[in-house]
C-alpha cells in the first residue's frame, strides 16, 4: 500500500481541481479521509481473516463499489437539500478519492493486489507500471529504513506530481477572464 499520507494528499491535490465554488476545506479533508479509510481493513488481520478474503485487505473497501456507496452516502448525508451543482461534483470527488487508493495500492511493489470488481470478481490486480515502494502494515515498521524508502518513492510518485497538478491548477483559475465559469 502506498502510505496514508500520500493517499490524503492526493486526494487534497485532486479536490483543487474543482471549482472553487463546490470545494471548501471541510470537504477536502472528507476527501482525504475517504482516500485513506480503505486502509482501515488491516483491522481484520486482528479478527483472523486473511489478505485474500472479501473482506481481507485490499478487498472490499478497495473496490469501485465501495468507492460508490461509501459516495453516495457521503453526499446524502451531507448535500441533502442542496442543488444537483453542489451534490454531482461531491460525489464525483469523493468517489475519485476513494478509487485512488486502489489506483495507488495497484502501482506498489508488494502485497497480493487490488480486487477492483470486488465483490462480483474477487480478482486481485496490479498495474504493469508500479514504481511506489509498498508501504509496511503497522506504524512500528513505518518509522523504520523501509518507511523512508517509501517516504522517498511516494515523494517522487505522487507528492511531486500532485504538487505540480496543484500549481497548474491555480496557474490556469489565475488565467480565467472574472466572471467566467
Amino acid at each position: 500500500m502506498a502510505s496514508a499520507f500520500s493517499h490524503a494528499i492526493l486526494a487534497v491535490a485532486m479536490g483543487k481541481g474543482f471549482q472553487d465554488s463546490v470545494m471548501n476545506w471541510r470537504v477536502l479533508l472528507i476527501g482525504a479521509v475517504c482516500a485513506v479509510l480503505p486502509d482501515f481493513d488491516v483491522i481484520g488481520f486482528y479478527f483472523g481473516i486473511r489478505y485474500g478474503h472479501l473482506w481481507g485487505h485490499r478487498g472490499m473497501t478497495h473496490s469501485l463499489f465501495f468507492a460508490s456507496i461509501l459516495s453516495f452516502l457521503l453526499v446524502a448525508i451531507l448535500d441533502f437539500k442542496k442543488s444537483k451543482t453542489i451534490v454531482l461534483p461531491h460525489f464525483f470527488y469523493f468517489f475519485i478519492c476513494t478509487a485512488s487508493h486502489g489506483v495507488l495500492d495497484a502501482m506498489t511493489t508488494g502485497g497480493l493486489g487490488v480486487a477492483f470488481f470486488s465483490p462480483f470478481d474477487p480478482t486481485r490486480y496490479f498495474f504493469d507500471f508500479r514504481p511506489i515502494q509498498v508501504s509496511p502494515i503497522g506504524i512500528d515498521r513505518f518509522f523504520s529504513v523501509w518507511g523512508f524508502e517509501v517516504l522517498l518513492s511516494e515523494l517522487t510518485w505522487i507528492w511531486v506530481p500532485s504538487a505540480l497538478f496543484v500549481g497548474a491548477v491555480a496557474v490556469f483559475k489565475q488565467m480565467k477572464p472574472k466572471g467566467a465559469t
